[in-house]
């Protein structure tokens, strides 16, 4: 999936007005309306409380910062994708520090291939963290019906006098002749 073809949004935190302009002529045009630009870690702090971004670009250094501890800040939200531009100098220390977070980092200065190739790893890591994220929906739904079966099977223990065999063939039973899911068949036992 790349660019073109699903929206993504950026937040980009830099203090300079010439990168901000270099960056809006590396990206692609299908990006650029969903590009966010704030100029210090306050105002991108401000901004992130506000709405949720796809990828977080931090050009360090910031007016009120180097931008390496708010990248791993903003990093812990699964859903973002965090990129940190250090100077070349400064590259491997920064690495060390935010690599562990799931930062990645860039040396600047960064050519248009550079950046595009970039770009395609921040969607390549995106869509990854949008898998996950469904697989853990997923999950938390499955074990929200176990849990309601489970209060289904002590219902009919406690009001039916079934032992946990009997009340779990009950619901199973139901389920399977009914050609619904045992969830929906513990709903209509405690009548949700």
């Amino acid at each position: 999936m790349g660019l073109e073809e699903r929206a993504y949004s950026m937040l980009v935190i830099s203090g300079g007005d010439k990168f901000n302009r270099a960056l809006e002529g590396f990206v692609p045009s299908a990006l650029l309306p969903h590009i966010q630009f704030a100029g210090s870690i306050s105002e991108g702090r401000r901004v992130l409380n506000e709405r949720a971004f796809d990828f977080v670009l931090v050009n360090s250094p910031l007016p009120d910062g180097t931008g390496v501890g708010f990248a791993i800040d903003v990093s812990a939200a699964p859903e973002r994708v965090v990129v940190l531009m250090v100077k070349a100098e400064l590259h491997g220390g920064v690495y060390q520090k935010a690599a562990p977070h799931g930062v990645f980092t860039l040396q600047k200065p960064l050519s248009r291939p550079g950046m595009d190739q970039a770009l395609r790893w921040m969607v390549s890591a995106r869509e990854k963290l949008r898998r996950v994220e469904k697989k853990s929906l997923s999950l938390e739904e499955k074990m929200a019906e176990i849990r309601l079966v489970n209060r289904a099977k002590w219902a009919l223990i406690n009001e039916r006098g079934m032992d946990e065999p009997q009340a779990h063939r009950y619901i199973e039973k139901l389920s399977m002749d009914m050609c619904v899911t045992r969830g929906q068949v513990a709903r209509n036992i405690l009548g949700d």
